[in-house]
């Protein structure tokens, strides 16, 4: 079985590469700028080259504010880099892996969103994930799409923002009105290696059990590291941002519990876990 890996330098992309690697699986990793999955010529001949069984796509634009600020980089990254894989993922019979966002939402619901419900994205970067997706869809049967949130593992991520701030500050200020469900990549990617090697093709969601607001995040994490620092509680209004942040985005693992296949802990398990095993330097 070979394994092609696109976006293999991001968080995602890195655990992946480790536990395919510890799982004996045949592979290649690759990235930009030895890969543009926006250019199809590139897809066209890494695929042709390496000939896989299986295409994991981790590669997006996941800079949600940038995103605002180049829409034509968002829809090529998230909307037509997905299109190229699948196009070429149908011709050479592979099985492909998608990675999408809670994002394709509308973030105001008051119950975990499942598979079946209506998508309506507020921002250019879930507008573009959404599009993605439906490419995918559209242009290859054999196609897993997981939608994840809150991701956190070996790159630039919320746990690390808030250690690095408190090296130098004695008070933070963390939104207390989003709430969503904090994600460990080494469940995404224990998820992904299980589900890639069954039939079961479809659309996922794919997050750690549990939900909290971006403050009981920060203050889990400073728990779990025995640090003293003040936490203040602030409103969405107080952190303007350029893309509007969901209020509600937390995703409900249905369709994997459906197939046994919701290997997904808590959020607070698996995140006392990567403090433990120390939170790497970037």
């Amino acid at each position: 079985m070979n394994i092609l890996l696109t976006g293999s330098e991001g968080q995602l992309g890195k655990e992946l590469q480790k536990q395919l690697t510890e799982k004996k699986f045949d592979f290649t990793a690759v990235d930009l700028p030895e890969v543009d999955i926006s250019k199809y010529s590139d897809i066209q001949n890494i695929i042709t080259e390496e000939k896989p069984d299986i295409i994991i796509n981790s590669a997006a634009n996941n800079d949600v504010d940038g995103c605002e600020d180049n829409e034509e980089l968002a829809f090529k990254v998230n909307a037509i880099g997905p299109r190229n894989l699948a196009l070429m993922a149908a011709k050479v019979d592979a099985k492909f892996v998608h990675i999408s966002t809670d994002y394709v939402f509308a973030g105001d619901a008051v119950k975990p969103y499942r598979e079946y419900d209506n998508t309506c994205p507020q921002t250019v970067y879930g507008k573009s994930k959404l599009m993605g997706e439906e490419f995918v869809h559209r242009h290859h049967k054999k196609h897993f799409i997981i939608r994840t949130a809150w991701l956190y593992g070996e790159g630039k991520n919320f746990v690390r923002t808030m250690l690095r701030l408190a090296e130098n500050r004695d008070e933070i200020n963390v939104v207390d009105d989003q709430f969503g469900s904090p994600t460990s990549t080494v469940d995404l990617a224990k998820v992904i290696i299980k589900l890639m090697q069954t039939e079961y093709y479809g659309l996922y969601h794919g997050t750690c059990e549990g939900l909290c607001s971006w403050y009981d995040f920060a203050c889990k994490i400073f728990e779990l590291k025995k640090q003293d620092i003040i936490i203040n509680r602030v409103s969405s209004e107080e952190f303007k941002s350029p893309a509007p942040r969901p209020s509600y985005s937390v995703l409900d693992n249905f369709m994997l519990s459906l197939h046994n296949l919701n290997l997904f802990r808590n959020w607070e398990e698996a995140l006392a876990e990567y403090i433990k095993e120390g939170v790497k330097e970037e």
